[in-house]
Order: C-alpha cells, then structure tokens, then sequence
C-alpha cells in the first residue's frame, strides 16, 4: 500500500475482513486491527518509505502479523518500545501498545531491500464462536 496516513484504516480493514474470513474470535480481531493500526503508522510517519506492507498467517493458534517498511526518514534504526517523552502527547505510545498487546513481537531487517525494518507480532486466538 502506498506509505500514506489514509492507507491505515485500509490495512485494518483489510485486517478485518482477512481474519473473518479465518474465523477469528472477536478479541483478537480487535487487538490484530490496533496492533497493525500502530505499526502502519509508525511506518508511515517515521520512514521515508514510499509503501508499506502488512502480511498476516495463522499457524494453529497463533496469529502472526508484520509490516513491513521500505526504511529511510528521521529515525535510522529500528524503532524501540520504551516510555513516552511526553505522557499527555498523542505520540511516543504505539510500540509500548504492541509490547503489552501482543504475546510476543520483535524486529528485524526487510528481507525484501535489507535497509527497511519488518515489525512482527503475535497473539494467541481462538476460532470464533459458533464458527467451528
């Protein structure tokens, strides 16, 4: 998707239909559209990027996602989770977010270009009741 702000409500939805389509339970489905929500835009506000990626598997009961972007921008390294500077700011919160949501997470380098970062996160799901 193109590395614009109006591209991360489309990767949520997109989140969404994906994970209905897998029969997700609802909990999760909430908190996979918030995690990619957070990391969309981390990508989209602090890289030079010109796309961003999202990719999602669902092995057994883990779900897996990752966004991926094409690196760049003001901040060179992987971004980091760690308190906010400002605690009544609307920033500096969004990887301390994925850090308490999510089961497991981490990031690495892009495969695809080696320069961008690949932020990753896992939770634990469950199939939707009365969707079995």
């Amino acid at each position: 998707m193109p590395s614009l702000d109006t591209s991360v409500g489309r990767a949520r939805r997109r989140v969404l239909d994906r994970l209905t389509e897998w029969r997700v339970d609802q909990q999760t489905c909430e908190d996979a559209q918030l995690l990619v929500s957070e990391l969309f835009t981390n990508a989209v506000r602090h890289t030079a990027s010109e796309k961003v990626s999202c990719e999602l598997w669902l092995v057994g009961l883990r779900l897996c996602l990752e966004v991926t972007d094409e690196g760049g921008g003001p901040h060179p390294l992987p971004p980091r989770p760690g308190e906010p500077a400002d605690t009544d700011g609307e920033s500096g919160r969004g990887l301390l977010l994925v850090s308490v949501l999510a089961d497991d997470w981490g990031i690495r380098r892009s495969l695809d270009s080696g320069v961008g970062h690949a932020v990753w996160a896992e939770l634990t799901c469950t199939p939707a009741p009365g969707k079995h």
